[in-house]
């Protein structure tokens, strides 16, 4: 005990080093780190959906040149875009189910309408070798494969959160430490895109 007396002033950081790196290697950190990891990922998703949203006017306005009595898809696909423009999202989206909800379906829907425009484009070879539309087009693909990958890391970050806030240790460190952490919402696949497309020959 006396030779203990003498160092305290080497012993004390010592011990404070060694409870650090104790808390440090049992996951206290993981709960903000997984969270930051979700943030990020869900500012990737908007951002591909922007981009999205942002070729809409220049490939309809060229698809009207051409296909003008395409009136109807030309019409939903417009207003899906406005929808999703118009959309205010609350700033817990990413823990509010209803909030999420709606925020995927409107961009189905949009995705729904430009792949139903696309479809459309297929009646018209013109348009199909015009250049702008095949630069537009190839935009589109590139911003959809985007989109997939964005969602893709989201999704697992999601669930890498949310595992940690319902496992042990992650349980204990949010009952002691983060107690406002709450689980993520996550993407869908919707029942039109799991329902097997007719063929008929």
């Amino acid at each position: 005990m006396l030779r203990l007396a003498r160092y305290p002033s080497v012993l004390q950081p010592a011990a404070l080093l060694l409870i650090a790196s104790l808390l440090a290697g049992c996951g206290i950190n993981n709960i903000p780190t997984y969270d930051e990891e979700v943030k990020a990922g869900w500012s990737q998703v908007l951002n591909q959906y922007q981009r999205r949203t942002e070729l809409v006017p220049n490939l309809v306005e060229t698809v009207k040149g051409y296909a003008a009595h395409e009136k109807e898809v030309l019409t939903e696909v417009v207003e899906a875009r406005a929808r999703v423009g118009q959309m205010q999202l609350p700033d817990n989206i990413l823990s509010n189910p209803e909030a999420f909800r709606q925020f995927q379906d409107s961009q189905d829907a949009l995705g729904s309408a430009l792949s139903r425009l696309l479809v459309v484009v297929e009646r018209y070879p013109e348009l199909k070798a015009n250049q702008s539309f095949l630069a537009l087009q190839s935009q589109l693909e590139g911003t959809e494969n985007r989109i997939a990958v964005a969602r893709r890391d989201y999704i697992n970050a999601v669930k890498r959160y949310n595992t940690e806030l319902r496992t042990i240790p992650g349980r204990w460190w949010k009952a002691l430490l983060y107690p406002e952490s709450e689980l993520r919402e996550n993407f869908t696949v919707s029942e039109a895109v799991q329902q097997v497309p007719r063929v008929e020959f």
